[in-house]
């Protein structure tokens, strides 16, 4: 039999599954926290900073990943704060500087309330989330990818830079990767790149509840967690 722990999230008591993180609590319950490297199924890894949030405890707070953090009994989570969406518009800031040319990564940015980008734009084909290397380990069991190096070297590739044999081809890894689909109005060719917000208008619902998770669009070219629930239920 599940156990249950009842927590507060911005103010509401939510009752939710032991060992249940903090983000797929709230996201079950309509409350939005950006995320980009969490994905249901796989084990979570915190790259992304996106869903961070603030953990109360005894009148303290501190700042965490929320797919991290697993509920507890008397929890306290603070989600949409000024410190919560300072910290994570910066977080949405340099994601798409650093690779524009991600639908996934610009609807983020509009999501996380970026208007501007204020850092020299790049035009990468990875931001790390380590998504592909997690489905190739934890689905497929074939770790047929993975990180390689350290720090700005650090990148994914075949072991040797060969594809291995043992490689199932399934074109998960792709399929998963927040890189594949492009921003709605094609490619930004190198010196062109530069904050999309055509989604911009999806917002308008939430002008006065930030954190609610309007069933927006945006989710759906990297399966976003509320998308993936929808879509089971269906």
């Amino acid at each position: 039999m599940q156990e249950h722990v009842t927590l507060t999230i911005d103010g509401a008591q939510i009752s939710a599954v032991k060992g249940t993180s903090v983000l797929d609590t709230a996201m079950e319950f309509g409350i939005c926290i950006p995320h980009l490297c969490h994905y249901a199924g796989l084990s979570d890894v915190g790259a992304c900073r996106l869903c961070i949030v603030e953990h109360v405890v005894n009148g303290r707070s501190k700042v965490t990943t929320s797919c991290r953090l697993n509920v507890a009994e008397g929890m306290v989570i603070l989600t949409d704060t000024e410190k919560i969406r300072r910290l994570r518009r910066n977080i949405a800031e340099l994601l798409v500087a650093q690779a524009p040319n991600s639908r996934a990564v610009q609807d983020i940015a509009v999501r996380c309330g970026v208007r501007e980008v204020r850092y020299p734009f790049h035009n990468d084909n990875c931001v790390r989330c380590g998504r592909c290397v997690r489905v190739c380990s934890e689905m497929w069991q074939a770790d047929a990818i993975g990180f390689i190096g350290r720090g700005k070297d650090r990148h994914v590739d075949f072991p040797f830079g060969r594809k291995p044999d043992f490689c199932k081809t399934c074109n998960t890894c792709i399929d998963i990767c927040a890189m594949t689909i492009t921003p709605c109005p094609g490619p930004m060719k190198q010196g062109e790149e530069r904050l999309c917000s055509a989604c911009e208008g999806q917002l308008m619902m939430t002008t006065n509840f930030t954190d609610s998770c309007v069933w927006c669009e945006m989710g759906r070219c990297f399966g976003c967690t509320r998308q993936l629930q929808t879509a089971a239920h269906q």
